[in-house]
């Protein structure tokens, strides 16, 4: 993947999402966090999962961070813009950012469950869709994985 994200930036970006995937585990949530940024690295939006202190099934990071990109710049259009979440995000949020047409992703964990960019479905390879996002994974992905394990450990 070609991209405009030198190695210190993409690791910057994802340490937040990480600090986002925190917020989620303190408030009870499954710790998933994400940053939606320009290509020129201008933060947009940053979110954690909030389903359940929502009640919303689509309270997904990254579907709330897509919400409040969109609502700062005024347009559902995400263009040149960049997603670092710290799980590779499932189907629902997949379409979410083919149709914001987000150009980049970057995940840290892979989700053998629910993941739709490569670990279950690899939403990319449905040839019908009007659009591909560049996708780079198993970026800090020790650490991302590390706070799901943890996270899942504590509850059984």
């Amino acid at each position: 993947m070609t991209n405009p994200f030198p190695k210190d930036k993409i690791h910057s970006f994802m340490e937040l999402a990480i600090e986002e995937a925190r917020e989620a585990e303190k408030e009870g949530e499954v710790p998933v966090g994400a940053v939606l940024v320009t290509e020129e690295g201008e933060i947009l939006s940053k979110a954690h999962n909030c389903p359940i202190s929502t009640s919303d099934p689509t309270g997904h990071a990254e579907i709330v961070a897509i919400r409040r990109a969109a609502k700062k710049i005024l347009n559902y259009r995400l263009t040149n813009t960049a997603l670092f979440v710290t799980l590779e995000p499932c189907i629902m949020c997949a379409g979410a950012l083919v149709w914001a047409r987000v150009k980049y992703l970057f995940f840290g964990a892979k989700d053998p469950k629910s993941g739709a960019f490569g670990s279950v479905i690899d939403i990319n390879n449905i040839s019908n869709l009007n659009h591909r996002i560049l996708v780079a994974s198993g970026i800090m992905e020790e650490t991302c994985g590390r706070l799901l394990k943890d996270f899942f450990l504590k509850r059984r």
